[in-house]
């Protein structure tokens, strides 16, 4: 007797667990069983494990039956005439959806002619294995899988023409690609999902050297003449908004330029760009703390019925300014009704972005990296016939990596631009890359991509041959505008007194436990003094009972709360956060006491 569990509850036994799978997966094809219901015999353990949960990955299969796939040629002229549909086959159980554990029991073919008598299923596309992003990725199976994962997260990022009415849309954060392109390398994926309407990349040239170790370290080097001919400039959208609440006692903010004697009034200057009804006008250039929307409101707290009074001086400033670090264009402003009937006003920022050191891009193959040096075009190394390449790529990123589409890629994206077409690049099924390298030859290149190069400064001929070739490159979000921060001294918090935390609030860069120790490595006691000093305060601690004593600045004598006056008080530099957390003892009922010990 075999134990039976559907989702890993016990429900009963059976005599012969094969019999009862082959039968059920028999029903299952035939419609009297769920599509979903995955069924499989586990010989070791004796159990027939039955999954109908939710959240499982599930992918369709073609049932084969003695060597031979159910699909035939008749239903695939079907499909294509629409006379049948993808369901139409699920039901007549010539496809079946298979889980992970019923998979473990299958004998899967990828192609047709590979079948035998032992083959239970077939695949619909080995490309199917994959998902969206991964498809995308040329030569994908000459790939590493950690690769192939990095190379599909990395299309996640990358910038492009992210929906075609950006321009009507609000959207935070939002990037734009000026100039996208359609990949010279494509797979069959690039036509089912409609690429052409939303491309993320350009085709570029790249060359595979060293250049003085500036692309060590996976940076890779532009060329200044491909930057000021367009490659990769990019848009930056970011949107601001305003509204008018309303508040009890018919109290509303005003959208409004403040006036001089409106509590927190900046500077005329801030004001400057507001036209009258107290928003920016479009097309204007803005800059940090410059006021996009002018707005004023209500006090906080209403204390007694004078403040009622609708008086300007008792408003309060609450403009709508550019954040610390950030500059742009004002793109499209935007004044219109919330669901309340309050008014709302929105302003797009544009910012123009243009490649810079620091810049994160990619290929397609997982192979990310920062640019480490924009050379000028006249220093940058060029081929026999001209040619400069727009990238170099570090050659140290290829070996331990084994992304042997990467190079393939290029050799490809050579062959398509010399011929004017695109290559078919879908994993699996793909261009064979013996091919490529006939059609290079054919063309008077050497067929395995590498060219002879010279010196852009010195124009002598390089003694390595260099390989070369196109590839899709894309740029992605991560700026280096976006992430530039820096600060000396300003914003703290309230409770700690310790600097602000992140880089919108102007806050402080952590000294972390790691870079302590490098610290006291080299022995620079006071440095690290000074860098824990953040929020370093002096108080009075009572030498008597030892707790925190009460100065008195306006009489200038101290005292302890417990002692009173007749006691020794000395002062002493500590933290603040140390200081909070004899507070929350005490707060506790437990009694932290101060030992002090002369420091002389």
């Amino acid at each position: 007797m075999s134990e039976v569990f559907l989702n890993g509850k016990f429900v009963g036994n059976v005599d012969e667990p094969r019999l009862f799978v082959e039968r059920a997966k028999e029903e299952r094809r035939r419609g009297a069983l769920g599509h979903h219901v995955n069924l499989s015999y586990y010989e070791k353990t004796d159990t027939v494990e039955i999954e109908s949960m939710r959240g499982r990955a599930l992918r369709p299969l073609i049932v084969v039956k003695n060597g031979q796939p159910l699909l035939t040629e008749r239903h695939v002229r079907q499909l294509e005439r629409e006379e049948i549909s993808w369901s139409d086959l699920i039901d007549q159980g010539i496809i079946e959806y298979i889980d992970a554990n019923e998979e473990e029991h299958c004998f899967v073919a990828f192609y047709d002619h590979e079948l035998t008598a032992e083959h239970t299923h077939l695949e619909v596309a080995p490309l199917a294995m994959l998902g969206l992003a991964s498809g995308l990725v040329p030569y994908a199976n000459y790939n590493q899988s950690t690769r192939l994962n990095a190379g599909s997260k990395n299309q996640k990022q990358s910038l492009g023409l992210y929906v075609s009415n950006y321009a009507l849309r609000m959207d935070m954060d939002v990037n734009v690609l000026h100039e996208p392109q359609l990949p010279v390398v494509q797979t069959s994926l690039h036509a089912i999902s409609d690429y052409q309407k939303h491309p993320a990349g350009q085709n570029v040239v790249v060359a595979i050297m060293s250049f003085k170790g500036y692309n060590m370290e996976d940076a890779i080097i532009l060329n200044k003449g491909s930057i000021d001919r367009g490659l990769s400039r990019s848009s930056y959208f970011r949107p601001s908004v305003a509204e008018e609440l309303r508040y009890p006692g018919g109290l509303v903010d005003g959208i409004c330029i403040p006036d001089k004697d409106v509590k927190g009034y900046k500077s005329e200057r801030d004001y400057r760009l507001l036209e009258d009804d107290g928003i920016i006008s479009p097309e204007a250039s803005i800059g940090e703390g410059d006021v996009i929307i002018g707005k004023t409101s209500p006090p906080r707290f209403l204390s007694n019925l004078d403040e009622y009074s609708l008086d300007s001086s008792t408003r309060r400033e609450s403009s709508v300014s550019v954040k610390h670090g950030e500059r742009g264009i004002i793109d499209f402003v935007l004044i219109t009704e919330n669901e309340e009937g309050n008014k709302l006003v929105q302003v797009r920022v544009r910012d123009e972005r243009i490649p810079e050191i620091g810049d994160k891009f990619t290929s397609r193959h997982g192979q990310k990296g920062v640019v480490g040096l924009i050379v000028p075009e006249g220093d940058m190394p060029f081929s026999e016939s001209g040619i400069v390449p727009d990238i170099l790529f570090s050659p140290h990123g290829i070996p331990s990596r084994m992304t042997i589409s990467h190079l393939i890629e290029m050799v490809a994206g050579k062959v398509g631009a010399l011929h004017g077409r695109f290559i078919d690049g879908t994993a699996f099924d793909v261009e064979p890359e013996e091919k490529l390298r006939k059609e290079l030859l054919a063309m008077g290149f050497r067929e395995n991509g590498v060219e002879t190069m010279y010196n852009g400064e010195t124009g002598e001929q390089y003694q390595a041959k260099i390989f070369m070739g196109n590839m899709y490159y894309l740029k992605l979000k991560h700026m280096v505008a976006n992430k530039l921060h820096s600060r000396a001294r300003g914003p703290i918090q309230l409770l700690t007194r310790q600097p602000t935390e992140g880089r919108a609030k102007e806050g402080g860069l952590r000294l972390g436990e790691m870079e302590k120790d490098t610290f006291i490595a080299h022995g620079a006691s006071l440095l690290l003094k000074e860098r824990f000093d953040s929020d370093k305060t002096i108080l009075p601690v009572c030498e008597g009972c030892g707790t925190i004593a009460i100065h008195d600045e306006y009489k200038n004598k101290s005292y302890c709360p417990l002692c009173g006056d007749n006691v020794e008080i000395s002062f002493v530099e500590m933290s603040y956060a140390f200081k909070l957390i004899l507070d929350e003892l005490k707060a506790l009922c437990v009694y932290p006491k101060l030992f002090l010990k002369s420091k002389y």
